[in-house]
């Protein structure tokens, strides 16, 4: 068993709910129109966002163990051993409860966990981070582990029967809010945890207007444009031809986007200053900007941001 270490995300930039807000609207909007519904959820399996994981995981845990299950579409191992997990889930009927985190949609909850690969399979108990294993087990091993994580639950007096169940507030922290919001800030806000990137820049803007380098409308605003361009992308094709032709600048730029969206900052960074490096003119200054639009997602002291804007100034000077 690996050394408990606690566990918080609180403090990191909220980017990759407000981009998992963004599909969420967008698969509803295509469910509409198609007439097709989602698979029915279970009580001992759910999904988890940045916006529910203080609430479903941290604070859940405190009564009941979490493993949390950190997955993506892309991902075979994953498609392997997410059945299982689901299968003794609801075999467990609550004596412990399964959390499923798509790392795409949710890249700031990978960082959190620190996961170099996936799949990755995370025990919370006490809102803490007990013990993980990666890569997919047979279903054997797998109780195994479930076993050894039970025994420290029950040492803990964790996950008495019929102890499951989502606690109250006291204590959580609540990753998006923000107390005594002016209301175009709550406005803007509520928009964009809906996924209304549309809306959500609109009233930015107005407000940025009235009170320019408002630093936090600035880090939202960078967001938005950056959800909604991402949105716009068909990101296999992107990355093929970023991958087929590294001059090719608008293919990098769009790269870039889908890095940084998902969590991949030091390697969005790092495409960008190769542009500009490899580069001059028009094309230099295409990449310069939007390399400066993702710096203001992040505080300015932010350590990656102060690495790279330095890498910057000396290719540019």
């Amino acid at each position: 068993m690996q050394q408990p270490r606690d566990f918080s995300i609180y403090g990191a930039v909220d980017l990759g709910a407000r981009q998992a807000a963004a599909q969420r609207r967008q698969q509803a909007a295509r469910a509409a129109e198609t007439g097709e519904s989602g698979s029915e959820a279970s009580a001992f399996v759910f999904d988890v966002t940045e916006e529910t994981f203080n609430t479903d995981v941290a604070e859940r845990s405190r009564t009941t163990p979490v493993i949390v299950d950190l997955w993506a579409d892309w991902c075979g191992p994953c498609k392997q051993l997410s059945p299982v997990l689901e299968k003794l889930a609801n075999e467990a009927a609550g004596a412990w409860v399964l959390a499923k985190i798509d790392v795409d949609a949710n890249p700031r909850l990978a960082q959190a966990f620190q996961a170099q690969s996936i799949p990755m399979v995370v025990a919370i108990i006490g809102g803490q981070m007990v013990d993980a294993f990666l890569g997919a087990m047979p279903e054997s091993q797998v109780r195994q582990w479930l076993t050894q994580v039970l025994a420290v639950a029950d040492q803990v007096g964790v996950g008495a029967p019929g102890a499951g169940g989502v606690p109250g507030a006291d204590g959580a922290d609540d990753l998006s809010a923000v107390d005594d919001l002016p209301p175009a800030y709550a406005e803007a806000q509520a928009a964009m945890e809906s996924g209304d990137m549309d809306t959500a820049t609109s009233v930015i803007e107005k407000a940025l207007a009235e009170t320019p380098g408002d630093p936090l409308l600035k880090s939202w605003l960078a967001q938005a444009t950056l959800i909604k361009r991402v949105g716009g992308y068909d990101q296999a094709a992107a990355r093929r031809d970023a991958a087929a032709s590294p001059s090719d600048v608008e293919a990098q730029l769009r790269v870039a986007d889908i890095e940084l969206a998902s969590g991949r900052t030091e390697e969005a960074f790092d495409r960008l200053l190769g542009v500009i490096r490899r580069t001059s003119g028009d094309e230099r200054n295409t990449a310069r900007v939007q390399l400066l639009s993702l710096f203001d997602i992040f505080p300015p002291d932010d350590p990656q941001v102060k690495r790279a804007r330095s890498q910057l100034t000396a290719l540019l000077f």
